[in-house]
């Protein structure tokens, strides 16, 4: 008998409704195929479940988290609610609470689909960008005095520690180790002279622990550009949350769609589960069409099962990935006329239909 996994399931809002099944249709194929175990738990949270009872999971919702290997998740926040809460009361709040410090977002070119970037190919985009998850501009510490008075002032400050830095860091030099051993470090140093500088500064000590993983730095405007222009120059990019929030979203444009775009909270030292998500948001407004793309949702469950151990299982679904674009399966954000369900399975179908080869 192979392993079992206790594994949450939090649809969310919007389009989690129907990624998610068609994620999990995935996932129940391929624990089949390798031989391990899924102990699925539905937890139906999120903004639908603040408008029900006025908050966003219950008062032991990161308890009850705690007992599972990981979670996956699809997306949260409804119009209806404020969108300064999401963040705040699901997101961040898992993120921080479960010490998921490592946001890693990986972009690929797919078979099949065309880049907005006339010239390149997959060979080009091929890259992942490492989020810090925890510390950075993200940690809303701040206040606003005075609202509604001339003299009215809102301040957001962001924090930076070593340890925060050093852990990040480091994370990123060994993923370097496992890809095409480049560290980008992407960073505003020359204007945000105390905070940035300093994260420069320790990543550079860090660096030196590397010898054999090539280093260096590229500020925001540039790297923004280089996305762009010349996306073959990348191979881990290291960055802080607002930057990494930025860039993985113009990664996963550069893909073709946002729709594509897996990702992972990771704590790596797992001691508490990670969360598995795509990089897009709930899109309520083609919610309930059986139109959006599951692309991303499936991706993540390959990072979720990378990151639990089951290496093989998570290259059949990248496979299985692959096998979908190169046959036109797309849906309607890259031009296609496939559903939702069709995605999935297509996906589901390869990994049901090819054998399974036990090195």
């Amino acid at each position: 008998m192979g392993k079992a996994y206790k594994i949450a399931v939090v649809n969310g809002d919007g389009i989690g409704a129907e990624i998610v099944p068609a994620g999990v249709s995935v996932l129940k194929a391929v624990a089949k195929k390798h031989g391990f175990d899924l102990d699925l738990n539905e937890l139906s949270w999120g903004a639908g479940h603040y408008l029900k009872y006025g908050e966003f999971m219950p008062e032991d919702g990161i308890e009850q988290m705690k007992k599972f290997d990981a979670i996956y998740f699809g997306a949260v926040g409804l119009p209806e609610v404020d969108d300064t809460l999401p963040a705040r009361d699901y997101t961040f709040k898992v993120r921080g609470k479960l010490k998921q410090y490592v946001n890693y977002r990986p972009v690929k070119l797919f078979s099949g689909i065309d880049s907005p970037l006339r010239d390149k190919t997959q060979e080009d985009i091929d890259f992942v960008v490492v989020r810090e998850n925890n510390e950075g501009e993200f940690v809303q510490n701040g206040q606003i005095m005075h609202a509604e008075e001339a003299g009215g002032v809102a301040t957001d400050t962001s924090v930076f520690t070593r340890f925060g830095i050093e852990r990040i860091a480091h994370y990123s030099f060994k993923l370097a180790r496992k890809r095409r051993s480049k560290v980008t470090n992407v960073t505003k140093s020359n204007t945000l002279i105390h905070s940035l500088a300093y994260w420069d500064r320790v990543i550079a000590e860090v660096a030196e622990q590397y010898p054999d993983v090539e280093y260096n730095t590229m500020y925001i405007d540039n790297a923004s550009a280089s996305f762009v222009l010349r996306p073959e120059v990348f191979d881990v990019i290291l960055t802080t949350n607002l930057f990494g929030d930025i860039l993985s979203d113009l990664g996963g444009a550069i893909m073709g769609s946002l729709g594509l775009g897996g990702s992972g909270n990771i704590n790596p030292e797992k001691d508490f589960p990670s969360m598995f998500e795509p990089i897009h948001g709930s899109a309520p407004d083609i919610a309930g069409q059986n139109i959006a793309n599951p692309i991303g949702q499936i991706w993540s469950a390959a990072i979720m099962l990378e990151h639990l151990g089951e290496i093989e299982a998570a290259k059949d679904i990248m496979k299985g990935i692959e096998h979908t674009t190169s046959k036109g399966n797309l849906t309607k954000d890259l031009k296609g006329n496939a559903s939702t369900s069709d995605v999935a399975n297509s996906v589901v179908n390869y990994i049901e239909s090819t054998e399974l080869i036990v090195a």
